[in-house]
């Protein structure tokens, strides 16, 4: 009898403990760096201004703008920062691209997380052939303005 009233004393210290510890792991807060040059480029969507940045391919998917792209869609993602407002406010925004006398113009539906610069662009894998022909090279230098 001593026993059960140990073992039962354990469990409930343990169900407790445990408990604690999965509410304040998950309740934990979330730092998010934000950056300002990358929102200040966000609202300047005139198609007079023009950037120059590298233009990538990625795997589309489900986007970060909450359309799911497949990679026949003439699609883009935009290294943006900021997460203030959902979905961002550069969403949607058409933009023409230029690279080796051609150009392509794509709308934004995804952000993306691995560009290293501000004016860098990815591609879904059938636009970055449009534009560069050879997916093989994975990155060139891109100019682009919104249009």
């Amino acid at each position: 009898m001593y026993s059960k009233s140990l073992t039962s004393t354990f469990t409930w210290a343990l169900v407790s403990f445990l408990a604690m510890f999965v509410s304040v792991s998950f309740a934990a807060p979330i730092a998010i760096r934000r950056s300002t040059a990358i929102a200040g480029r966000q609202d300047t969507t005139s198609s007079g201004t023009t950037y120059s940045g590298d233009g990538t391919w990625y795997e589309t998917g489900l986007g970060a703008c909450g359309i799911t792209n497949t990679d026949g869609d003439a699609i883009v993602a935009a290294a943006w920062q900021t997460f203030d407002e959902y979905p961002n406010p550069i969403c949607n925004k058409q933009v023409t691209m230029y690279y080796g006398g051609k150009s392509v113009t794509a709308t934004i539906t995804d952000r993306c997380a691995g560009c290293a610069g501000a004016a860098d662009l990815d591609m879904s894998p059938s636009l970055f052939d449009t534009l560069v022909g050879d997916p093989g090279i994975g990155r060139v230098s891109i100019t682009w303005h919104y249009s």
